[in-house]
């Protein structure tokens, strides 16, 4: 019995380093592309050009978690002034907004639509993706969807690493930008959890199955406003 247990501890660590080995690869081969950290400081100029560097399409925002009444939590929040703010600044022509809508109640990119056009965001040059169940669908209908091969991720800094590790995967020029802009309730977690969905997204990047979703194609130089449900 001492000899399994032993077994078993030296199994659980091999594979505890090899899941912590593969999230530090994806951090360290992704992480050349963030441009920015954004901090809430001013997005100057030299920056824009940078990102423009890679002639984006669209500005991906990734969506989170939205609350009870519709509005967007503080991460979701932070991401879309990010994405506003280069949309404002030239950066890229266009939003697209990509969420979870997998139950009636709930939609993330009916909540980011909503700010993002209460912001000063024009109607046309919002697209929403209703299929962004997960980070890598996301990233896989923005290339096969919406026609876009080129751009710009915001999410928060820890999440940018795997969401431009699967852009890279799938053959999409992508620079990051980071939208940390205060403290997040949940570090700790985020933090571990994040470590596993690396790998799994590391695996996914290998195989390349396709998403939940694909559809017929919505080319993000178009009018957005024919992926609005009202």
């Amino acid at each position: 019995m001492r000899k399994v247990v032993t077994k078993m501890i030296g199994l659980i660590l091999i594979l505890a380093a090899a899941a912590i080995g593969v999230s530090a690869y994806v951090a360290a081969t992704a992480g050349r592309d963030i441009v920015l950290t954004h901090d809430g400081t001013e997005i100057d100029a030299d920056t824009i050009e940078s990102l423009k560097s890679v002639d984006p399409q669209c500005i991906l925002v990734l969506g989170c978690s939205v609350w009870a009444d519709n509005q967007p939590s503080p991460m979701l929040q932070d991401r879309l002034d990010t994405a506003i703010d280069l949309y404002k600044k030239g950066a890229a022509p266009k939003l697209l907004l990509s969420g979870d809508n997998s139950v009636p109640e709930y939609s993330e990119p009916d909540c980011m639509y909503q700010y993002a056009l209460s912001r000063g965001v024009r109607d046309e040059d919002i697209f929403l993706d209703f299929a962004g169940f997960s980070t890598y669908d996301s990233v896989y209908r923005a290339r096969d969807v919406f026609c876009a091969d080129r751009m710009i991720i915001v999410t928060q800094k820890y999440h940018l690493f795997r969401a431009l590790k699967i852009a890279d995967a799938l053959g999409v020029e992508a620079k990051g930008v980071s939208s940390d802009q205060r403290q997040y309730t949940g570090r700790y977690y985020r933090e571990f959890r994040e470590v596993l969905a690396r790998d799994k997204d590391f695996i996914k990047c290998i195989f390349r199955p396709e998403p939940v979703f694909l559809g017929e194609k919505i080319p993000v130089d178009g009018d957005g406003r024919v992926t609005h449900l009202n």
